[in-house]
């Protein structure tokens, strides 16, 4: 494992608030360049609070920052920055880690897997469970 130079500088998530008012979060790497200092963005995107209307419960929307961007790698001057704070929550590393993994799947479907639970065809399930009332009737005269 090699040493990295102290002018190198880790990238990290971080938490944005813009001049423009918008709060981003991305995976953050510094770049110095001609006497000003650059942020790479990696991904960038932002979080909606919105209402699930049927409990009325609150929920994170995770959407890009920049709806039209075909690359993920997006550039910032630090002088639209107000603050930026790195990450730690860790239910907020899990929702942006999350939204990184699925943004670019295809489908709403899940690959099952025997972790989720028992797994069976809907006519084996059915025989179970018909045999598992019989014997309970069965129990109960």
């Amino acid at each position: 494992m090699r040493k990295k130079k102290k002018e190198e500088k880790e990238d990290f998530l971080a938490v944005i608030k813009l001049v423009s008012g918008e709060e981003i979060i991305s995976t953050v790497t510094p770049c110095e360049e001609d006497d000003r200092t650059l942020l790479l963005l990696d991904s960038p995107v932002m979080f909606e609070n919105i209402t699930i209307r049927n409990g009325g419960m609150g929920a994170i929307k995770v959407v890009p920052w920049i709806q039209a961007a075909t690359d993920t790698i997006l550039i910032l001057d630090m002088d639209k920055v107000i603050t930026m704070s790195e990450v730690f929550d860790k239910e907020v590393i899990r929702i942006y880690n999350r939204y990184m993994n699925d943004k670019d799947r295809e489908t709403n479907e899940s690959v099952v897997t025997k972790d989720m639970g028992y797994l069976s065809t809907v006519t084996d399930a059915r025989i179970f469970l018909e045999k598992l009332y019989k014997k309970k009737n069965n129990n109960n005269s």
